[in-house]
């Protein structure tokens, strides 16, 4: 069971009534402008950490596409495939070219091959030490 203590709202107010008496109703607070360029900041860098942190950009070896990749482990890896590496990729062409739909294949087995080789010749670390996106 769940017991409440404090003021609770259950939601028996008339339509359109509010407790702040302005007329708005707002989920997050307002903050001033300096304190919301701030957060705008923070999140933009947050967005970025979680987006690319580790991605380390892996050329195919048979058709030259550059996509962005992260290795998490032996049997974990991250690619982050772009609109031109999709276009470009041979792989993808030919399963276009017999009319199926190259996002529902796994991966594109030369570009496999090219990420094992990068990591053989150390391009790429087997196991990203980059620091995880959480919240440190």
């Amino acid at each position: 069971m769940l017991l409440l203590h404090g003021a609770h709202d259950d939601d028996d107010h008339a339509p359109g009534e509010n407790d702040n008496g302005g007329g708005t109703w707002s989920k997050a607070p307002a903050f001033g402008a300096e304190r919301a360029a701030a957060l705008q900041e923070a999140t933009q860098r947050d967005c970025e950490r979680y987006l690319t942190s580790g991605l380390v950009s892996v050329d195919c070896r048979f058709c030259h596409v550059s996509v962005d990749v992260k290795k998490l482990g032996p049997a974990h890896t991250s690619v982050q495939w772009n609109t031109e590496a999709t276009r470009r990729c041979a792989y993808f062409a030919e399963i276009r070219e017999s009319g199926g739909e190259p996002a529902r294949a796994r991966s594109c087995p030369k570009l496999t091959d090219s990420i094992k080789h990068a990591v053989a010749e150390g391009c790429l670390e087997e196991m990203s030490s980059a620091p995880s996106p959480g919240d440190g």
